[in-house]
């Protein structure tokens, strides 16, 4: 793997910065600049066009929730916390907002970079975490319906002949065997829903 596979480039990404107007905020929009991106300071809330970002900045010191167009833990792009206070509270806020990486304040001539670096490549891990989780409860919810559908199928006889019978009807229908299972659960529901409204 060559270098520039390992460390992407940044030049041309957007970064906005939620902070109070302060020498943090110049020490921060300095080296963005030096490093090729655009720097946007926003006080005291993020506009909508930033949720085109390709990285935000905030305040962990003065933050609060309502400065964000995204709900807590939920920003679409890499953040770094610019932690000054270590007040447990203020921490307790920033890791609710699921920060990818921090700097420091004072921020001084150097960091950024490096914060850059580590916030896109945590919030990536994340993303693929969460798309893995998503995937495999998704399987597991095809997998209960299957089941649903074997055992409205079976009838309380037997299992095998009804999973045969499901990917018979899956292949007659032309579709996969979950979107089969998602038809007969789907059928014995309605066919539940009706003979109870007619015993009603």
């Amino acid at each position: 793997m060559s270098r520039s596979e390992r460390i992407p480039n940044l030049g041309g990404a957007r970064a906005f910065v939620l902070h109070r107007p302060h020498a943090t905020v110049q020490a921060i929009t300095r080296q963005l600049s030096a490093i090729g991106l655009e720097a946007v300071e926003c006080w005291p809330q993020l506009p909508a066009e930033a949720l085109a970002a390709d990285f935000v900045f905030f305040d962990a010191d003065l933050g609060f929730d309502e400065q964000f167009p995204w709900q807590p833990g939920e920003a679409p792009m890499p953040l770094v916390a610019l932690i000054g206070s270590e007040a447990p509270g203020r921490i307790e806020w920033a890791l609710s907002q699921k920060a990818d990486a921090q700097l420091l304040k004072p921020v001084g001539n150097a960091g950024v970079y490096s914060a850059l670096l580590i916030a896109r490549q945590s919030f990536e891990a994340g993303k693929r975490l969460a798309d893995e989780i998503a995937s495999l409860r998704q399987r597991a919810g095809e997998r209960q319906t299957i089941v649903r559908a074997v055992a409205a199928l079976s009838k309380g006889s037997d299992d095998d002949r009804a999973y045969a019978q499901l990917r018979s009807l899956a292949m007659s229908w032309q579709i996969s065997v979950e979107e089969a299972a998602r038809r007969i659960v789907a059928m014995t529901e309605n066919e539940d829903g009706g003979d109870q409204s007619h015993r009603a």
